[in-house]
């Protein structure tokens, strides 16, 4: 019926195999995407555990920041430093501009590890300083 969609894990030869049947059974217009995986339930966990710790040691601006603040600091980093371009839009209240960035629920599973390796680099690096 209309609407429906179908996912297929290609985690082993018989997962592939129904997605290989799926397409050959699909109505013509249909159409495929095969993609990374997105980030996991661990990665989000150690994510969050690294960006808890710092939030509860590091001070930046003067103050402690919370872990969404850290969160956003370091993923923007990141992101600048791996070439992805930031959007910056005006506030939609008027006061001055926002920078909206990739949110991180989005990461497939190697940006993820590529995030925590960053934080952890910059956590090192802002330690000898």
């Amino acid at each position: 019926k209309a609407g429906d969609q179908m996912k297929f894990v290609l985690a082993h030869p018989l997962a592939r195999r129904r997605a290989m049947q799926a397409v050959a059974d699909a109505p013509a217009g249909y159409s495929v995407t095969i993609k990374e995986p997105s980030r996991n339930g661990d990665q989000n966990a150690a994510l969050h555990a690294l960006l808890s710790d710092i939030a509860r040691t590091r001070v930046w601006a003067g103050k402690h920041q919370s872990i969404d603040t850290w969160k956003r600091l370091l993923t923007a980093a990141w992101g600048r430093a791996a070439g992805h371009q930031a959007t910056y839009l005006p506030a939609i209240d008027g006061a001055g501009v926002d920078i909206v960035f990739r949110p991180t629920s989005t990461l497939t599973v190697r940006e993820c590890s590529d995030l925590i390796e960053f934080i952890n680099a910059w956590a090192a690096m802002a330690e000898e300083t």
